[in-house]
């Protein structure tokens, strides 16, 4: 089940929220588990279990690694419960990956294991990962009601694609969360424009992106249209999710953290990061590079940590290695930034800063998109026209004046310019007046979409 569905928006979501409401304080945890698990259920019917057991090795875990803290043995069960954990990754997510590396360098001949990929298990294990060693290390206290700390890790608003909320954020909101008609109703607007986003301008421009692959006129001016449609795809579907996600936690009592910040308006690759997928970069922080000493080592060692950082998030993305690629790519960047680059970049004009940060950006999507070596160098090489392909075709005329008009409102969309203006207080009285009517307008329009039974996936499922 996905947000963007009628069966989410008009039946499972009005019920849940209206026996959640019903029921007394003490009930709502347990209104909120068991409709999580029937939300996962509808997604991945063998799969809960898989889900129930990892919440209970988390639990029992964690309670180990309490009882016995400042001992070795506080360690060791540590350790072994995220050997489990992550065994149970990447057996789910990479053992196929691995075994067909291993055929295709040693030329065996190992079968594949017929195994689904499970939704969402590459969020919930982080955020139970982030439970148990903030639970080691002090951090967070252990939560003893497996009831509480099987709803933090299953709490279906941010489930199945995050963001990747930390038992520290909402430790007190499980014991304790405030529910106000404001708080509901920002979550209700702010349900609706991630809603909007993922369906009117996301779906759109995945067309477009499908379009083109599945084209053989190709042009420069084809390229570079599918390159900024891939580009903004994946911001609108991601961030309007994330949007959707806070929004439901809102309605829910729950505060998540912002997940996006107008990444596309970033001076800098590491800026740009600061502002993309805030959950996992910071996860990654906490967790990975700072526990292997950040910057404070030798620079070899500093920049072997910046480099598997990255290679963990592109292989965290999926078992494939265009996403490995993409993460080393970023990664290269980065450092360049850090040794030199950035001091330059902070003498350049903001346009060029600017022009440089999603120039890079784009040729990193068309990478995360790419389904070969040979495709994406493609894909990259035609932007220039090497390939000896025309400048523009009918093919690309034809589709930049049929999708032009959602480029030109995803571009404006990606940065701050309407949330400025309806934020005006010049505008106030005329924004209090004009938005719930557009809210109302946005949700029918989105609806008649998902009705129409358009185009609709889910880009972050995979993951």
């Amino acid at each position: 089940m996905v947000f963007s569905s009628i069966t989410f928006l008009f039946y499972f979501l009005p019920i849940v929220l209206g026996i959640y409401y019903i029921v007394p304080k003490k009930c709502k945890n347990i209104v909120l588990l068991i409709a999580s698990f029937l939300f996962y259920f509808f997604g991945e019917p063998t799969y809960v279990i898989l889900m129930a057991f990892s919440i209970l090795i988390t639990y029992i875990f964690g309670i180990l690694i309490d009882k016995y803290k400042k001992t070795t043995y506080s360690k060791l069960f540590l350790v072994i419960a995220v050997v489990i954990s992550v065994g149970l990754l990447v057996y789910f997510k990479y053992a196929n990956f691995i075994i067909q590396n291993i055929n295709l360098w040693l030329k065996n001949k190992i079968d594949f294991i017929y195994v689904a990929l499970p939704i969402g298990i590459s969020f919930y294990t982080f955020q139970m990962l982030s439970y148990l060693v903030d639970v080691y290390k002090g951090n967070a206290k252990v939560q003893k009601n497996i009831l509480k700390l099987a709803t933090y890790v299953s709490l279906f608003p941010q489930l199945i694609a995050g963001p990747i909320v930390r038992y520290t954020t909402i430790e007190e909101q499980l014991e304790n969360r405030s529910h106000t008609f404001e708080k509901f109703a920002l979550g209700v607007r702010r349900f609706v424009i991630g809603l909007g986003k993922k369906v009117l301008i996301a779906n759109v421009l995945g067309e477009l992106a499908n379009k083109f692959l599945g084209s053989n006129e190709m042009s420069v001016l084809y390229y570079w249209m599918y390159g900024i449609s891939a580009t903004l795809q994946i911001y609108f579907d991601f961030s309007g999710y994330s949007d959707m996600a806070i929004g439901l936690g809102e309605m829910f009592g729950f505060d998540f953290l912002e997940n996006f910040n107008y990444p596309y308006i970033a001076k800098s690759i590491t800026d740009f990061w600061r502002r993309w997928h805030i959950s996992l970069s910071s996860w990654f922080r906490d967790y990975v590079y700072i526990p292997l000493g950040g910057n404070r080592v030798s620079k070899i060692k500093w920049l072997r940590n910046i480099m598997v950082v990255w290679l963990l998030t592109g292989l965290w993305h999926g078992a494939a290695w265009n996403f490995i690629i993409w993460g080393l790519y970023f990664g290269i960047f980065l450092i360049l930034e850090k040794l030199f680059l950035g001091k330059i970049i902070e003498k350049m004009p903001k346009i060029f800063a600017h022009i440089y940060v999603l120039l890079l950006v784009m040729i990193s999507f068309i990478i995360f998109n790419g389904e070969s070596t040979t495709q994406i160098l493609t894909n990259i090489g035609g932007l220039v026209g090497i390939g000896n392909v025309p400048i523009t075709s009918p093919e690309s005329i034809y589709y930049l004046k049929s999708y032009l008009c959602v480029i030109v409102v995803g571009i404006i969309g990606a940065t701050p310019l309407l949330k400025n203006i309806f934020n005006s207080k010049k505008l106030q009285k005329v924004t209090n007046v004009l938005e719930p009517i557009y809210l109302v307008l946005l949700l029918l329009i989105s609806t008649s979409y998902i009705v129409d039974g358009s185009f609709n996936p889910f880009l972050y499922f995979r993951f």
